[in-house]
């Protein structure tokens, strides 16, 4: 009986990391989170990888270094070269073993390592992403590279300075604002449908991947707030309980920069590591907002703008 039941538990194990059920296999914690689907389904592919080729398993990682100690030396990327035999699936798990292994003057940030934080948030190959959800890709045959976040100041390494992008945040008071207190002073209630609305919105990390990733927040990152700000002003604007929704759309349109610089690009949806989705979110709240100015007004920038033209 003890034989059958080991026997069997051995087949499971062995299954979920079968290649040829790959294709099969579902993940059910992950369900409506595609990016974080397909990163579990890398994360099984790349390790039956790493089993069938342990024995070249050397890995070039191109690291963005600069230290203001240094300031007279340029930015570089710097080659280390790391065994994936003895090293987790994860980016970060690389440059953890980089730190600990090759060299302790490596800077970046990182904390939960379950993407929840979004402190290790850097570009990896190209693309703004968390580095702990971030699978390695086990082609040895070419390097990856690694930068800090675009467009924004660099602290040192891979750390740059995110005090704008949380100004920005701060600016939005992302907090519930009511005018009267909650009937017989308890909780604020909500029905089922009213808290499905805030589903997408509440699940923003701050991890800055799509504001950095957003040629609009490049050109006008004193104005315009970034996806990541705007997605999480319409998640409070959206929310039933709140009794300030005409108070921050007005303030969010008294500088019509602060929303409309957004040209819907969508690079903030292309990368964003949670599935989110802010271009969306940042088109209902310009609806809301063109709905509820009178038509006159509306008429009248229509033709200012077309003289403009």
């Amino acid at each position: 009986m003890s034989r059958s039941w080991i026997r069997d538990g051995y087949k499971n194990v062995a299954d979920v990391f079968s290649k040829a059920d790959l294709k099969n296999r579902h993940f059910p914690t992950l369900k409506g989170h595609p990016a974080a689907q397909q990163h579990a389904e890398q994360v099984v592919e790349s390790h039956h990888a790493l089993q069938e080729n342990i024995k070249a398993l050397k890995k070039e990682f191109k690291i963005y270094r600069w230290n203001p100690d240094n300031p007279y030396q340029k930015p570089y990327l710097q080659s280390y070269f790391v065994d994936l035999s003895t090293c987790g699936p994860m980016v970060l798990d690389a440059l953890q073993k980089i730190k600990a292994e090759d060299d302790s003057s490596l800077s970046y940030r990182r904390s939960c390592r379950e993407g929840i934080c979004g402190s290790c948030a850097m570009n990896i190959d190209g693309t703004n992403t968390v580095a702990c959800l971030k699978p390695i890709d086990v082609d040895t045959s070419k390097a990856t590279f690694i930068t800090p976040l675009p467009h924004m100041y660099v602290i040192k390494d891979l750390v740059a300075d995110l005090t704008n992008f949380y100004q920005q945040y701060k600016s939005i008071e992302p907090w519930l604002k009511t005018k009267k207190p909650p009937p017989e002073g308890r909780e604020y209630k909500q029905t089922p449908a009213e808290r499905k609305r805030l589903d997408g919105l509440y699940e923003c990390i701050l991890c800055a991947c799509c504001s950095t990733s957003c040629p609009s927040y490049w050109w006008n990152p004193e104005k315009f707030l970034g996806p990541a700000a705007l997605l999480h002003t319409y998640r409070w604007i959206t929310d039933s309980r709140d009794d300030f929704t005409d108070e921050r759309l007005q303030a969010l349109t008294q500088d019509e920069t602060r929303l409309y610089r957004c040209r819907t690009i969508r690079n903030c949806t292309a990368t964003c590591p949670k599935s989110l989705n802010p271009a969306n979110a940042i088109n209902k709240m310009k609806t809301r907002h063109l709905i509820s100015q009178p038509v006159e007004k509306m008429e009248g920038q229509d033709q200012q703008a077309f003289g403009q033209a």
